[in-house]
């Protein structure tokens, strides 16, 4: 081997290692069942980074159909939690309608809406609208069909009104 090669594979050596202590330093792992999901996750991450700088880009099919199981199910937090984790880069319109619809559901009430809920709801309905303002959903188990309309329904709910105090409110059906 050349002297110049052993040079040239010494820098890259001393590279690779310099980014694996600085690596171990970001992680901060506790034990070595740790160092390797970290590493793994970490190397999800690149990967789901690389594929949006390259327009690759797709959600993980299964963890959505887990996610739209669980949503019809009406276990909406285990439905949130497999859509985000189906759409970890939240470029998906659809992914996040149900995210935000999710919110809707698990916050209406036939007496009173969990305010902290919808405002979460509304929260994610405008970051859909900036993602795609004219989204509409295919789903025919769902009333509602578009951000605008979830947006409207959470918006009501969060204002107090003197339908609120209304006794056939409770009568009332949820979307």
């Amino acid at each position: 081997m050349k002297e110049k090669h052993i040079h040239v594979l010494s820098i890259i050596l001393a590279l690779f290692y310099t980014v694996f202590i600085a690596w171990l330093y970001w992680a901060e792992p506790r034990t070595l069942e740790e160092v390797s999901t970290k590493a793994q996750t970490t190397i999800e991450n690149v990967t789901t980074k690389t594929q949006v700088a390259i327009g690759t880009y797709e959600i993980d099919r299964t963890k959505f159909a887990e996610g739209l199981d669980a949503f019809r199910k009406d276990n909406f937090i285990v439905a949130r939690d497999n859509f985000v984790k189906a759409d970890p880069e939240k470029r998906d319109a659809r992914t996040q309608f149900y995210i935000a619809y999710s919110y809707y559901r698990q916050g209406w009430g036939r007496i009173s809406n969990d305010d902290a809920l919808f405002k979460q709801g509304l929260e994610e309905t405008n970051r859909l609208i900036a993602l795609d303002k004219n989204f509409k959903s295919d789903d025919a188990n769902l009333q509602i069909k578009t951000p605008v309309e979830l947006k409207n329904e959470l918006e009501q709910g969060l204002q107090i009104t003197a339908d609120d105090f209304n006794p056939l409110k409770v009568l009332r059906e949820r979307k």
